[in-house]
This record gives structure tokens, sequence and C-alpha cells, in this order.
């Protein structure tokens, strides 16, 4: 822990997930900070840690719960400086929507309004990408609202399989319906028409958008994170190869594990488009290569650090600095822009999970080494924490992830051998005999939606060490 000098402001940070827990880790290593997080729900990862004070407040996603929490919250702490940031596209646009009530008590490190819509709704975001040069999936937008278009004469310039997802994942975060996913793949005009109308008849009113499929596991997957100065420079640019993806439905796209990488054409187009809209604070792109022929398309963007956002702090640029430097602390920040060249591992998923999912033995070997040299970060494994219920916590997060993804390995790679047949493209073959589970084991387990219980987990990590 480094503990710069630095003033006593304190850091809320709304939301209870690894992304929230990671952004109150890095305060704390910088400077020794120990934030407040507001989540909906309780959760032994913030619930339990030494390292923030946590405060459950529920249906904090509610603008009227929100605003009165953090009243009351500017009240409390009325001398010292409150830096607000939000784990959640929500809560960001809960939070741009209602600046002009809360950066009277708030350090605001958001971008205005009408540049959140034109950003973080999708088809909007590829017509920028189109008028900058930044290259993006073809895409075509369905209207789901109500008396909106109909999901029978839907036309698509691609083929099927195809990929479909909200053009607002803020607007999406309310609706309800049976077999919602984060993100669809979609295998025939069947299935098509069939999500395009349960999306509809749901709370959703945005649009939907079918994209074409890119081929590709979740190692054909970049994240680029970036920071821009209040000048709208681009100043700081962390890049990444995902390794494997959160399995569950409403996790898609969420990174488990990230290795650190460099690639400056990219990172040059995302300072190009940042700057051509005068962004300003940190930005998150989610980017998948085509191995078809090495090309590139830029999928979407988040205003504010994602969830795994521990990667970039890890690999040795602490996140909560640039925060710190450029909006409290007023230092000058590096001249021209800083990129990422540190060597990690950035993981949440079991070791044995991660290896086996990972089919190129090059970068098989390369996770190996950087396990062996003991360059792998767990955001979560802090030796800090000073609960021996927390310091236990990682154990039972890993026996969660390993059950759960045992399961989903299966059919994720069933998944992803189906798009490899309607691409044309060559037959999976994995590390074992075709057919057979990932894990060597086909048995179906417990879903996330059934995690076990901290005791549970204990107990099922006691017996593993025995």
């Amino acid at each position: 822990m480094e503990n710069i000098d630095a003033p006593d402001v304190l850091p809320v940070i709304l939301g209870g997930d690894i992304g929230a827990y990671s952004l109150a880790r890095a305060f704390h290593e910088a400077y020794g900070i120990v934030p407040l997080v507001l989540s909906q729900a309780a959760c032994h990862m913030c619930g339990d840690s030494s390292i923030l004070v946590n405060r459950v407040v529920p249906h904090l996603e509610r603008p009227a719960v929100l605003l009165s929490t953090l009243a009351n919250t500017a009240e409390c702490f009325s001398d010292r400086p409150l830096l607000l940031l939000g784990c959640g596209d929500w809560y960001v646009r809960l939070i741009v929507e209602n600046r002009a009530v809360l950066e009277k008590s708030f350090i605001i490190p958001y971008i205005g309004e009408d540049l959140l819509n034109r950003l973080t709704e999708k088809d909007r975001f590829y017509e920028l990408c189109a008028e900058v040069g930044v290259p993006a999936p073809r895409t075509v937008v369905f209207d789901a609202s109500a008396d909106g278009d109909d999901p029978a004469a839907v036309i698509l310039p691609f083929p099927f399989p195809v990929v479909a997802k909200p053009a607002s994942s803020a607007a999406y975060h309310y609706a309800d319906f049976p077999g919602k996913q984060k993100v669809f793949f979609l295998r025939d005009a069947a299935e098509l028409r069939a999500t395009l109308a349960a999306v509809q008849s749901s709370r959703y009113e945005g649009k939907f958008l079918i994209q074409e499929m890119i081929p590709g596991d979740d190692t054909s997957m970049r994240i680029l994170t970036t920071y821009s100065d209040q000048n709208g420079k681009v100043r700081f640019a962390s890049f990444g190869q995902t390794l494997l993806e959160d399995m569950r439905p409403m996790g898609v796209g969420n990174p488990l594990a990230i290795v650190s990488r460099t690639d400056e054409t990219i990172v040059a187009e995302a300072a190009r488009l940042l700057e051509a809209v005068g962004y300003t604070g940190f930005a998150n792109f989610d980017i998948k290569v085509d191995p078809r022929d090495g090309s590139h398309r830029f999928f979407e963007i988040n205003t504010r650090l994602g969830r795994s956002n521990y990667y970039v702090t890890a690999a040795g640029d602490n996140v909560a600095r640039w925060l710190m430097d450029d909006l409290v602390l007023g230092r000058p920040l590096p001249e021209g822009l800083t990129i990422a060249r540190g060597e990690s591992l950035y993981t949440v998923a079991p070791k044995a999970i991660l290896l086996d999912y990972i089919r190129d033995d090059a970068l098989r070997r390369e996770v190996r080494g950087l396990y062996a040299l003991g360059r792998d970060a767990d955001p979560l494994d802090y030796p800090a924490e000073k609960s021996l219920r927390r310091r236990l916590y990682p154990l039972v997060f890993a026996f969660r992830q390993w059950k759960t993804c045992r399961a989903a390995m299966a059919d994720k790679r069933a998944r992803e051998k189906a798009v490899e047949d309607l691409e044309g493209a060559e037959p999976f073959s994995g590390r074992g005999k075709k057919g057979t589970a990932p894990c060597g084991d086909s048995e179906r387990v417990a879903s996330a939606s059934s995690e076990p219980s901290l005791s549970d987990g204990l107990t099922a990590c006691a017996k593993a060490a025995s």
C-alpha cells in the first residue's frame, strides 16, 4: 500500500460486484483510503471487508432512493470532498441525469447527458464509429417498443447465426421477461422472431440490435480502458486480451480473465473517437478480433470503468491515481499518452477452468508461465483484509465459480462449435475426446442462481484441502 499523501477525500462507490470492490481496493492500495460502498443487497465480498465501509440500501437503483441516500451521505460527510463513482450503466445514467443536484455535494467524473446518450445507445455509437473511421460490426436496428417494428418483417443483409442485444444497457436493466439474456446468440429466423417478440412484450422500450456474428471464442475478445483529461485529451490507455468470459446468461461480455497486451493501432482508433467528441474521464471498450483475417471490430463503449477494472491496476497503473490527480489533487498528468506496458494476468476464474478453456497451446503456455512467475492477480484476494471470514472468501468464490463454470463450459463450447459449423469454420478439436465435457465430467451441476452459502463453500474447501 503506497500511502501517498492525499486529501481527506471519500470515494462513494455505487455497486456491490467485483468492479465495486476492485475500485475500492485501488483507492486503499494507493492512499490507504477506506471508501464508502453503497449496495442494493448484502454480499460477503463487500459486507465482510475491512478496506471499505459497506451500506446496504434496498432499491438503490430507483432514482428517489438513490437521491435520498446520497443526500444523507453528503450531510453526514459535509466536511470532506466526496467523489461519486458508479459501477453499473444504470448508476452512471442516474448520476448524469441528476448532475445539477449531485454536483453541489459530489465530484462527478462523468460526461454530460447528450454525449452519454450518443455513446451508450449502441446504434448511435456505431454511427459515430463510421464517422471517424473506427471499424464496427454490421448492424440492423429494431424498434422494440410496443408499437414498434414487426419481428416477422426484419430483413438481414448478413447470414445467420446472428447476435442480438439491447441498444441501451441501462434501460434494459429494468426489463423483465422469460428467457432474458444480456446478449442473444440466434441460429435462425425463427429464434430471432421469438426473441424480438419477447423483448417487445417486456418493459424495454428502446431499440434492439441484430448484428453479424464475428467468429472466435472468448480469447478473440479484447478490452481497452482509457482515461481522458478534463480538456478531452486521451492521456492513458491499458489494453488486454480476454481469456475467458462470464458464462451466465446475464454475465455475457464480462471478462473473468485478462492477460495484458499492447496494440497501438487500436489505441489510436479509440483516441480518435474519444477526442472527436470531447470525452472526459474513464472509458472502457469491448473489441473483437476476427480470427479469419486478423481484423477487429469495436463492439461498444462503457462510459465508466468496467467490472474487470483491476486488470489495469494489477499491471501497474492504479486507476484511482488518475482520478485523484486530475479531479481532486489538480496535479499535472504525465505528458503525452501513457500506454500501459506491464505484464500481468487478471483472473477471478479457477486456474483449472481457465487452462482447460484455452485451446491455443502457445497461449496456454504463456498463461502457465504467468502463474509460475506469480504475475496472476485476483482482485478479491487482498492481504490487507483483516477479517478471517473475508480472507477465506476468495476460496469460496473460486469454489462457486468452479461449480458454475463446469457445466456452463460444456454448453459454451457446444454453442461455439455450432457457430463454427454454421460459418464453415474448421471443426472444434478440444484437448480431450470430441464430445466430452471440458473438465472430464458431463454431469449437470447447480446453476449460478443456486450459489452455495459462505458456510457451504468453507466446508467444501476444507474437504478439498484434506
